[in-house]
């Protein structure tokens, strides 16, 4: 049987996910086979396994930390939000249906059996299991059919450590609160508490510490100070969705990734954040536009509703605008490259009603129809580079790629099938070629309008590299390159956040709960 410590918080974005990657890399340096688990994800950032199966982005994280391949036992209910009331329930990696909050609420025992043999398999091949709650255990209209927080600590036999974020206030009220709302069963399960986000001098908190030990009888397994730590982001509470960006936009380059309300996969633009002369902004409100250099559409749970909200907010005519006048480039990423073209129909309901349809941005002489049939795959290919966007004159031609080309590796979700429009197929041409013969990255034929369903396509170094030089080329300005590679960088982070945890969190305290020592 594996050790096992449960993460569960006292409000979303509490660091639930953070504390469960530092202990998945924690227990992995020390030479434990590790993986993490969360039984039910709620969110729209999500990845596709090598099996073509789909899990949330924060367990493919956490299983990253871990130095392992992510698998779909690691979250076998992910739930992906088409609306304020309902969403897509994915069982197993898969698409089970799209069902009203209500209606899910009332069916989840059904989905108990699968919960149980994921983590079974996960017991059976690994040394430390490492979940992670939703939420918080304490809201007290959903724990009578509980699978994600304290019924699933039930159901594993695990303990649990109860995080708290100071930074927002209230944490003691809140940690108090929390435990006061459990049953004594579950109470007994709270081997520790675990205050984050933490800044100042820790001798100023440490009666509150003492207090809370006392009205609550179970000890404070740590203080975790604020660091900056760039791991991938779960879901919309992400704090760099509301950032202004980093660095001179007037002096480097200035890049705007439309924030649309039902965003997903927005770890796509992660790379581009951290490139030394960038600066990745999201905006929400015409105003914010101004005049990038680059402006990107991203993934979304809900196109045509999202292209609603674009046309409603006059972001639609805006985008158009500086695409058309001002010249500024514009990239989509799967919704948003659907988004970029001319019509979008669903013959199928897939996104609303049946026989629905509406006009696209115009940017991409292209149509795109939706299908029940969801795309999920991780892919290899090449990207031509003799259009203008991703030209590379005066560089150096890509390593590991046939002559004219960039090699290229990402992985695609959707539903739908985004093709060049029949008549005048000269006006775009497909960039892309995939491992299994398929095309994708759409340009028109100017260089200015560039969309492609490839998630992770910012991944790609060479092409990140190529895309920057031109950009700046065009704005006169030179850049430095990227210090590291994507992967090393990670691998970097992942180490400082261990590091971080094990200086302030109580490892021997967390041992003994597991039954390690």
């Amino acid at each position: 049987m594996a050790y096992k410590i449960m993460i569960q918080g006292t409000m979303s974005n509490a660091g639930k996910s953070f504390l469960a990657a530092a202990l998945c890399r924690i227990f992995a340096q020390d030479g434990y086979r590790t993986a993490p688990f969360k039984s039910q994800n709620m969110a729209l950032n999500s990845y596709v396994t090598q099996e073509g199966l789909e899990i949330g982005r924060a367990q493919a994280m956490q299983a990253e930390a871990a130095g392992i391949a992510p698998t779909v036992d690691m979250n076998p209910i992910l739930l992906k939000p088409t609306s304020q009331m309902g969403s897509q329930v994915i069982v197993n990696g898969e698409v089970f249906a799209n069902l009203h909050a209500m209606d899910y609420y009332r069916r989840k025992p059904e989905f108990i059996p699968a919960i149980r043999e994921a983590f079974a398999r996960l017991e059976a091949t690994c040394d430390v299991i490492v979940l992670e709650g939703a939420g918080s255990p304490a809201e007290i209209n959903l724990q009578e059919n509980d699978i994600v927080n304290m019924g699933m600590a039930r159901m594993a036999d695990a303990p649990v450590l109860l995080v708290g974020d100071i930074d927002r206030g209230g944490v003691f009220a809140s940690l108090y609160g929390t435990v006061m709302l459990l049953s004594p069963e579950e109470r007994a399960r709270i081997g520790g508490l675990v205050i984050n986000k933490f800044r100042g001098d820790r001798a100023i908190l440490e009666p509150g510490l003492r207090m809370i030990e006392e009205l609550l009888h179970i000890p404070v397994a740590g203080v975790i100070p604020m660091e900056e730590i760039d791991l991938d982001d779960e879901d919309s509470l992400a704090a760099r969705l509301s950032s202004e960006g980093r660095g001179d936009r007037e002096h480097g380059l200035d890049i705007a990734v439309i924030r649309l309300p039902h965003i997903s996969n927005f770890t796509d633009f992660n790379v581009l954040e951290r490139h030394p002369g960038v600066s990745l902004r999201y905006v929400r409100h015409v105003g914010q536009l101004a005049k990038p250099d680059l402006l990107i559409l991203p993934g979304t749970k809900n196109t045509m509703a999202d292209l609603a909200w674009l046309k409603e907010s006059g972001m639609a005519s805006a985008v158009c605008r500086l695409s058309e006048r001002e010249a500024v480039p514009v990239i989509g990423i799967c919704g948003g490259y659907q988004m970029l073209g001319n019509t979008l129909a669903d013959p199928e309901g897939v996104e609303g009603e049946a026989g629905s349809s509406m006009q696209g941005l115009g940017l991409l002489n292209a149509d795109t129809v939706f299908s029940g049939q969801k795309t999920r795959t991780q892919i290899q290919g090449e990207l031509s580079t003799a259009g203008r966007m991703f030209s590379q004159k005066s560089r150096e031609p890509g390593a590991g790629a046939t002559p004219g080309t960039l090699p290229v590796s990402g992985y695609e979700i959707h539903m739908g099938r985004t093709e060049p429009a029949s008549a005048d197929r000269e006006a775009v041409s497909m960039r892309i070629r995939l491992a299994d013969g398929r095309a994708d990255g759409m340009e028109r034929a100017d260089g200015l309008v560039f969309g492609a369903y490839l998630h992770g396509f910012f991944d790609n170094s060479q092409v990140t590299e190529t895309l920057l030089f031109r950009l700046a080329e065009k704005k006169g300005i030179r850049l430095g390159q990227a210090a590291e590679g994507q992967a090393e960088y990670r691998e970097r982070q992942y180490d400082r956040l261990a590091e971080l945890v094990r200086q302030n969190l109580d490892m021997g305290l967390v041992r003994r709960l597991m039954g390690m020592e």
